[in-house]
């Protein structure tokens, strides 16, 4: 066949479309593949900026299931009008674990990593993030080329008196607390960018303005981590239009004796600040954004309600130190009102957040996202939950533990197994080492020994 002749036959110009046609079919089937390959995103996939949604991230410190509206666990609970908005315009999660301490539930959001495999294990001094670590900023910036503008504004805790350890690990902008803790809510170091002044600002104010100008002067997506130090010690009575606790003394002497209003006040206190950050976010934007709200663990032993004990709160493997409230809502979240039951860990919020920011990877590390869950019912991947604490002066503290839908083995490290039936025991009350286990039961136990080995190889 001449294809430079003046003139085909019947049967070459049908050999000739065959041909076209062939080459045409095999560039449709194998292009996405090819440019996805090599980091090409197919024309079908171009976004505009209007497309990648702002995302807003909240931690509260210290704020446990048995003081958050929404969960059926505790007494008495604080108004939180904001959050309970927030609630019927999306979900409430009801599995989620964090671990039972601060600094390492950060690392595992920030890098979707256990603290075995983050070196993060506790707040001492195994408490800083290696500077090898890739955080979820840094992640976002490799994968979609600094498409997002992003903050992280309040508590950091994740590094020593380093003020500029967040910047150097990728954030663009930090204004908040380098360290895990403060003696004086009106009293406290506030570090921007590396450098650092005294601040007489009560801080959970402070850190919403922070906030609120930023989101302001951004044009372009954003992602805002809002990391608040309230709940957390020293326990006070915050400014009065914030909160309803108006009975109250200021009398560090009545805080002593009774904590358990003055850690309410604090927690209302948050929820008058997210109702104002909510309010500054203009309309447009805020029609195009993911609210996230959780809390780093549960709630210290001064002040933890019934069902859970106070030697089982904060600090602790068992439910009133891990199991924690989390919320996502806004217009993006098609579920408005539901409960979700699938098994969390906060590592998940790394691939999740990446997945909602457009990142085409819905694993990574010990991350699986739970974004389909935004607007399918119980669909997270996830099959087993595990948290970690390392307590080297307690071992009876100290140690790991890991659940499936029903059952929770924990491990601690003066060789002490506890087992239970979350599903027929959610407070822990038997543990079912104590008896003989059935079949199954010892069936399952081994099977969590074994499923822990693998998460914790390095």
């Amino acid at each position: 066949m001449n294809l430079f002749s003046d003139r085909l036959s019947l049967k070459e110009l049908k050999i000739l479309n065959y041909l076209f046609f062939l080459i045409f079919f095999l560039g449709i089937v194998t292009f996405p593949a090819c440019s996805k390959k090599l980091g090409i995103s197919p024309l079908s996939e171009v976004k505009s900026l209007s497309d990648y949604p702002n995302i807003l991230l909240i931690i509260a410190d210290d704020m446990g299931l048995d003081y958050t509206p929404g969960y059926s666990v505790g007494i008495k609970k604080p108004l939180m009008p904001n959050l309970n908005k927030l609630q019927s315009e999306g979900i409430t999660y009801d599995n989620v674990w964090s671990t039972p301490i601060c600094a390492p539930t950060r690392a595992s959001i920030i890098t979707g990593k256990y603290g075995i495999h983050n070196g993060v294990l506790n707040t001492s001094n195994s408490g800083t993030l290696p500077e090898s670590e890739k955080t979820l900023q840094a992640y976002l910036d490799e994968k979609l080329g600094k498409v997002y503008s992003h903050a992280l504004i309040g508590k950091w805790h994740l590094s020593n008196q380093e003020p500029n350890r967040p910047n150097q690990m990728g954030i663009d902008y930090f204004a908040g607390l380098i360290p895990g803790t403060l003696s004086d809510y009106h009293n406290w170091d506030l570090t921007i960018n590396g450098q650092t002044k005294k601040s007489s600002d009560y801080i959970t104010t402070k850190l919403t303005d922070l906030a609120i100008n930023w989101i302001k002067t951004q044009d372009k997506p954003w992602f805002c981590w809002l990391a608040y130090t309230a709940p957390h010690s020293p326990f006070h009575l915050p400014p009065l239009e914030m909160h309803s606790q108006i009975e109250l003394s200021s009398s560090q002497s009545d805080i002593d004796a009774n904590p358990s209003p003055y850690y309410i006040a604090m927690i209302e206190s948050i929820d008058f600040e997210m109702g104002r950050l909510f309010n500054s976010i203009p309309s447009d934007q805020k029609d195009n954004t993911l609210v996230i709200f959780l809390s780093d663990n549960g709630t210290p032993g001064k002040v933890i309600q019934v069902p859970y004990e106070n030697n089982r709160s904060k600090g602790s493997l068992h439910q009133g130190g891990i199991h924690v409230p989390m919320i996502i809502g806004g217009p993006l979240v098609s579920r408005k009102g539901e409960r979700e039951q699938s098994l969390i860990s906060t590592t998940d919020l790394f691939s999740t957040i990446a997945e909602a920011a457009g990142v085409d990877e819905s694993k990574r590390y010990n991350s699986q996202s739970f974004y389909s869950t935004l607007s399918n019912s119980s669909n997270s991947e996830r099959i087993y939950n595990y948290s970690e604490i390392l307590d080297m002066d307690r071992p009876a503290k100290s140690g790991f533990t890991i659940r499936n839908e029903r059952y929770k083995l924990i491990v601690l490290d003066n060789n002490s197994y506890r087992f239970y039936d979350l599903i027929n025991d959610p407070y822990e009350k038997t543990n079912l080492m104590n008896a003989n286990l059935s079949d199954d039961q010892e069936s399952i136990k081994n099977m969590l020994i074994f499923e822990s080995s693998n998460l914790r190889k390095k």
